[in-house]
């Protein structure tokens, strides 16, 4: 107890032993003076000069305790107001000014954190309506896209409908029905693809990877799209390894990918030109590209063909407009380097995808 009477943990008894220092101070010089062998006058002009003294050490004494850390509380304080958490109020009076400078210092770093937390919130928040926007915009041109498109098939399968009631000819009827059909079909292919492309572009389907020999499998799906093809008018080249080489990618999604190019280059190739597929390994990966020798693709749909449902009246590389967007998008979920060109007598389309020939641990049981 009596330790703790003398200690200086709390401004008032700070203040108290000031006070009490400054009144023994000034009855000490006050006999002081009077008791030297001066004037009354010049004793009472001493005693005044040890007031002065005085006076001006309670004055430091008393800025050290009360008046530098309220400054330096009341300038923390108005950084605070601020939003301005950046420096911290340091005050070592070991005091009540002390813990409350500890305790604004963890209000500031509370509040930062808190505001940290309210912007992060606020960041997520602008994203999920940034994405929520584009996903109505989306929407709206998927519908208007799809709205169009289904335009003309319907209006086939309504008018060869109606011509099919009132013919009479079984020959006819016959042929107005494999129109019908064909439309019918025509239409539920676009709208698998779409919801195919639409599930990959916002990521309901996910890639799943696996290990395999892609010069097999490119050999197995060119054949079966290019060899002893009843409408084959061109002449077909190829290039590929004389040895296995393996990928790690998701195969049946790359199925898509070498379905929708070759077949693209098959329907544009001038009849008797060349199609060439060329498959060659360097530097650890493995370059894809499919020639087709026919009319080039306008400079300036080079960079649109890969849009969905893009059209250009000028060129043959039309379809339903979605084959591409699903190469563009497969190939984008992997980082894989894609494109085409438009080079001497034709067009090139090509892909490379990392090569993975480290030989397959084998366990012993």
């Amino acid at each position: 107890m009596t330790k703790d009477f003398f200690t200086l943990r709390t401004v008032r008894r700070k203040i108290i032993l000031v006070s009490k220092i400054a009144g023994g101070v000034l009855i000490i010089s006050y006999v002081l003076s009077t008791h030297l062998p001066v004037s009354p006058l010049l004793s009472d002009w001493i005693w005044l000069g040890f007031v002065v003294l005085l006076v001006l050490g309670v004055d430091c004494l008393m800025g050290r305790f009360i008046s530098d850390p309220i400054s330096n509380l009341n300038q923390a304080a108005r950084q605070m107001a601020q939003l301005d958490f950046s420096s911290s109020c340091e005050i070592h009076t070991r005091d009540e000014f002390e813990e409350l400078s500890q305790n604004l210092n963890r209000m500031s770093q509370n509040m930062q954190q808190t505001l940290l937390q309210l912007k992060a919130a606020n960041h997520r928040l602008e994203r999920e309506v940034e994405q929520e926007r584009l996903l109505l915009a989306e929407r709206k041109e998927l519908v208007d896209r799809l709205s169009h498109e289904m335009k003309t098939p319907l209006g086939v399968i309504r008018a060869y409908a109606e011509g099919l009631q009132d013919e009479a000819d079984e020959a006819k009827r016959q042929n107005y029905s494999e129109v019908i059909i064909g439309e019918t079909e025509r239409m539920s292919s676009l709208i698998t693809t779409l919801l195919d492309l639409s599930a990959l572009e916002t990521g309901v389907e996910r890639l799943f990877p696996q290990r395999f020999d892609f010069v097999e499998f490119l050999e197995t799906i060119a054949g079966r799209l290019l060899i002893d093809s009843p409408d084959a008018d061109f002449e077909l080249q190829y290039e590929l390894p004389e040895k296995a080489v393996y990928v790690n990618t998701d195969k049946d999604r790359m199925e898509q990918v070498l379905d929708n190019l070759i077949l693209n280059a098959k329907q544009n190739v001038r009849p008797g030109g060349i199609l060439k597929i060329s498959l060659t390994e360097r530097e650890g990966r493995l370059d894809f590209s499919v020639f087709d020798e026919g009319e080039p693709i306008p400079g300036e749909s080079l960079p649109k063909i890969w849009t969905k449902f893009y059209r250009d009246k000028n060129s043959r590389y039309g379809g339903s407009g979605l084959g591409l967007a699903i190469v563009a998008q497969i190939l984008s979920m992997q980082h894989l380097n894609y494109g085409v060109q438009n080079k001497e007598e034709g067009v090139e389309f090509y892909f490379s995808i990392p090569a993975d020939n480290k030989p397959k641990t084998q366990y012993n049981l």
